[in-house]
């Protein structure tokens, strides 16, 4: 619907309810560290393919918590692998061992 100009979007609902955790707690369980994680967003700015494409370890996180596994079968793939993510972390988040843990997780469950 138009109305003078402006377009009402759909609402997005998250029900965390129905939605696929499996890729949480198999990360979790190889990698520990990632519950000490805050969200500052280090990993985040200092992320070379980020600053090449539209990889966001952030973001990644946030859907792997709220179980939107199909948002992060389309962005794992950026990754370079690099490790500068780890060396900015302030709480000592494992994340290049999180990604390589999101990557076999999706590997061993294709659908």
């Amino acid at each position: 619907m138009n109305f003078w100009g402006f377009n009402i979007s759909e609402t997005r609902s998250i029900n965390y309810d129905t939605n696929d955790k499996d890729m949480l707690i198999h990360v979790l369980q190889e990698v520990p560290s990632c519950k000490l994680c805050i969200e500052c967003g280090g990993c985040t700015a200092g992320c070379t393919a980020g600053r090449l494409t539209s990889f966001n370890i952030r973001k990644l996180q946030m859907f792997m918590k709220r179980g939107e596994n199909k948002e992060i079968r389309e962005e794992l793939h950026k990754c370079m692998l690099c490790g500068k993510c780890i060396l900015v972390c302030p709480r000592g988040v494992d994340t290049r061992k999180m990604i390589l843990s999101m990557m076999k997780y999706i590997k061993n469950n294709q659908k």
